[in-house]
């Protein structure tokens, strides 16, 4: 998995509350129908989807399918978005350091 593949999966708004409610707490499909405004079938074809991308995994629990986030999934994503965290840093303390040096600019 990727994280284009990741970014991709979470481009869509619905599909992104899906992957929160599964971060919140793991859960079975209706679980999670219940609580998004989607049906079940399109809960399962959302979480098919971030399953895919490599966020989500599942579990089976009898006859349920318990969807949990994929912690890896996550590292891969946190990984690509860390480069352009320690880039922001770097440019806010370069804007720091000059403010320093000429104030009235």
């Amino acid at each position: 998995m990727t994280y284009e593949e990741s970014l991709a999966a979470l481009a869509d708004p619905t599909r992104r509350s899906v992957f929160e409610a599964v971060a919140r707490k793991p859960s079975a499909v209706g679980a999670l129908a219940d609580q998004l405004p989607v049906s079940r079938p399109a809960v399962s074809q959302h979480l098919k989807v971030l399953t895919d991308a490599g966020l989500v995994q599942v579990r089976v629990a009898g006859t349920r399918r318990i969807y949990a986030v994929r912690p890896e999934g996550l590292a891969e994503l946190r990984a690509y978005l860390d480069q352009f965290w320690g880039d922001a840093m770097d440019s806010f303390a370069n804007e720091i350091n000059l403010k320093e040096r000429y104030p009235d600019a």
